[in-house]
């Protein structure tokens, strides 16, 4: 949800939440306002902790870089995986383009691959030099759940990143095309249990923390995730609704009627979010996930991570189609190579 997608007021009101509940929000592709770096009178932060470094470089400059807690390298995007994106011409105004260092009213255009990664030993150079222009910012890659995106992660954690993020299809962006949202993608449980047990059996798993997004919405959702292996989470499409979004599915058409995904100066005076929404709103999924910890006997996420026999099929499903289903590989724990290897992050990568 980058800045051009979606409004100045939605983009910061997301920033201002995560900022007060101690979690990070996320730039998205289109760059940052240097004006929101500095702390607001009344204390809020307005400045969003995770910078992306997308396939167009929109917006990346050293200041950009420097002002981040993390810097995010997003390789593909869970909704519309390895077909990059469009901000429409519509969208990108004098602010918009001055902030991308373009020009308004053309569309811009992010490749699908990143053109200066074509191999691993390339993505391993990239983070390489992320890390020497910002030493203290924590170095994140985001794959989306495919075929394979466990050979994918051993590969990143071995180029030393810090963190991996694995989206699923169920990426609610609003302008993704329709054949994408429909037909492309894996659900993110597939690829988290396939990347977090390829790591486990690789003896890697502890040099990297994993998250996983794609239309999680409750603390239900999380506690799969965790006992799948994921030890961080991302929300998008749930805390948008909270400030308002009705889902229309016209964001790339610069015609939210709510003042979310839109830069007409008419439409976003309707927007209505708050802060305290996204606040209010998260509190009650750590409330329900706490709930869930407590009956299965879990203290502390890291004791719950990657504990994938404490889920079962829903027997209740009784239907023809899901007699050929089998979630033996997704629901059996990783195989340790060793009694000391370790199922969640505890080696510290930077230099």
């Amino acid at each position: 949800m980058s800045f051009g997608s979606i409004s100045a007021e939605s983009h910061e009101s997301l920033a201002i939440a995560m900022n007060r509940l101690g979690g990070k929000s996320n730039t998205g592709e289109g760059g940052e306002d240097a004006k929101r770096w500095t702390p607001d009178a009344n204390g809020d932060s307005r400045r969003s902790a995770i910078k992306q470094v997308a396939s167009g470089r929109f917006g990346v400059t050293i200041d950009y870089l420097n002002n981040a807690d993390e810097i995010q390298i997003k390789v593909s995007q869970g909704a519309k995986p390895g077909e990059g994106g469009e901000l429409p011409g519509t969208k990108v105004d004098a602010g918009i383009a001055k902030i991308r260092h373009s020009t308004p009213g053309v569309g811009l255009i992010s490749p699908p691959p990143h053109h200066d990664i074509y191999s691993i030993e390339d993505l391993s150079q990239l983070i390489f030099d992320l890390k020497r222009s910002n030493p203290a910012a924590r170095i994140s890659v985001k794959l989306v759940a495919e075929v394979g995106v466990g050979t994918i992660a051993a590969g990143v954690t071995k180029a030393k990143s810090d963190h991996i993020v694995i989206a699923g299809h169920d990426g609610g962006t609003g302008a993704s095309p329709l054949t994408s949202i429909k037909h492309a993608g894996l659900p993110w449980e597939l690829g988290l249990a396939e990347t977090h047990q390829t790591l486990v059996m690789n003896d890697l798993r502890s040099r990297v923390v994993i998250q996983t997004d794609g239309q999680l919405k409750t603390g239900r959702d999380v506690a799969i995730g965790v006992l799948l292996g994921a030890e961080e989470f991302g929300f998008s499409t749930a805390p948008l609704i909270t400030m308002g979004c009705i889902m229309m599915r016209k964001c790339h058409l610069n015609t939210c009627p709510v003042g979310i995904a839109t830069q007409d100066k008419e439409l976003r005076k309707k927007f209505t979010g708050k802060p305290e929404h996204v606040v209010n709103y998260l509190f009650m999924v750590a409330q329900e996930l706490r709930l869930i910890m407590a009956e299965l006997g879990f203290k502390t996420i890291n004791e719950m991570v990657g504990q994938a026999d404490m889920l079962e099929m829903n027997k209740a499903i009784d239907h023809w189609k899901q007699s050929s289903i089998n979630l033996d590989a997704l629901l059996t724990p990783a195989q340790k190579p060793h009694e000391n290897t370790g199922t969640y992050q505890t080696k510290n990568t930077r230099p």
